[in-house]
């Protein structure tokens, strides 16, 4: 099947997962909290950038390759941290480690994945970085950066957004529970699915296996909170400041609105900043992640690397982003549509999407590069 005619957009890939994963699984990575503003707000923001068309500029050879944080990479993207990603599609973690070393993009892995990072040490290239929920236990920590250090994982990624579990009342409704057990309910739902069903069978019931290794399992949990929250604890700025010393690699701290925090992340010697509302899936109140984009980019001044992930539905959508501030744009839904509509191949073609995607639009301004769009915004 050519995916490109039958499937030229995110949407289309999102479509079939939702057909083709179980709904436990698709209300985990499809939904936010509360009614869903901030998801809405990240949609509405990017929908109102508007980008100055060019007239008159010739043939165009665009030029995707990106400078970030010493390395250079394919495209302005990459792909971003998801809990659970096994759960949507079984060893999801290791295809998108897989993918993110072909194609030169980053792969962030989180420390709430279905794998270890051992298990997909041998796929990541030198692209693996790696998301931390901060352990509350610095002996824990220091085993963990130990570990995700040796599996060839060069950036960290402090989540600061997360002090508490989120309620995210359509993942409570969808019936995951944590860990994920096969009640009469979930087995129904499995059973419409043979092609994820047939993974587990292959692969085990998705775990978080690195968690669990941490966890004597006790203590009590909500409903849609899982065994991290166990061993986290809310990051101050002293915490920031002794993971800093710790850490070796480079330190992205991931889950930054507030403007006038960042110049103080730059000050404790933060390698980037990650803007972000977690993806809506945290506090509905927040604002739209975009809105927060170009005050913390006039904060920072030009040099500091900022990311940007929220609301990205293609590649039009990346330029939004590069155009008010972002270096680089980092998506997670996207790819895990792509993994749950067909493996692999499906999360490949998210890569076709958003390429193609990014050199249609460079083409209307009649510009080469990703950056070059800034000088189109209106």
């Amino acid at each position: 099947m050519d995916l490109d005619t039958f499937y030229p957009a995110i949407s289309d890939l999102r479509a079939r997962a939702r057909r083709r994963i179980p709904h436990f699984a698709w209300e985990f990575l499809d939904s936010g909290t509360g009614t869903g503003d901030a998801m809405a707000r990240n949609r509405a923001a990017l929908k109102n950038v508007l980008l100055q068309p060019g007239i008159l500029k010739g043939e165009v050879a665009p030029d995707l390759s990106t400078q970030f944080l010493g390395q250079t990479l394919s495209a302005p993207f990459g792909i971003a941290p998801v809990g659970m990603s096994g759960l949507m599609w079984p060893d999801g973690e290791r295809l998108l480690a897989r993918l993110g070393a072909d194609h030169s993009i980053p792969y962030c892995m989180s420390n709430v994945s279905t794998q270890t990072p051992e298990h997909v040490a041998p796929h990541l290239g030198d692209m693996g970085w790696f998301q931390l929920y901060a352990p509350r236990d610095l002996k824990i920590r220091a085993d963990m950066l130990a570990r995700v250090q040796g599996a060839g994982f060069h950036t960290l990624v402090l989540t600061v957004d997360v002090p508490v579990a989120s309620r995210r009342e359509r993942q409570r409704r969808g019936g995951l529970k944590q860990p994920p057990r096969l009640t009469p309910r979930i087995l129904a739902q499995v059973a419409t699915c043979p092609a994820w069903a047939l993974r587990v069978l292959r692969y085990g019931m998705p775990q978080m296996r690195f968690m669990q290794e941490y966890s004597n399992n006790s203590g009590s949990l909500s409903s849609t909170a899982h065994i991290g929250y166990l061993l986290r604890t809310a990051p101050d700025w002293q915490y920031l400041r002794s993971l800093r010393d710790e850490w070796p690699g480079k330190l992205i701290v991931k889950g930054v609105l507030q403007a006038d925090e960042a110049p103080k992340l730059v000050a404790e010697g933060v390698d980037a900043i990650w803007v972000s509302n977690h993806a809506g899936r945290q506090f509905d109140a927040a604002p739209a992640s975009l809105d927060a984009l170009a005050p913390i980019r006039a904060a920072v001044g030009p040099e500091m690397p900022l990311i940007y992930d929220g609301g990205i539905e293609g590649g039009l959508d990346i330029l939004r982003a590069v155009a008010l501030g972002a270096d680089l744009v980092m998506l997670g839904r996207a790819f895990h549509y792509g993994l749950g509509a067909f493996g692999a191949r499906g999360a490949a073609h998210v890569v076709d999407i958003l390429t193609q995607d990014i050199n249609a639009n460079l083409g209307q301004m009649g510009v080469a590069t990703p950056p070059e769009a800034r000088n189109h915004l209106i």
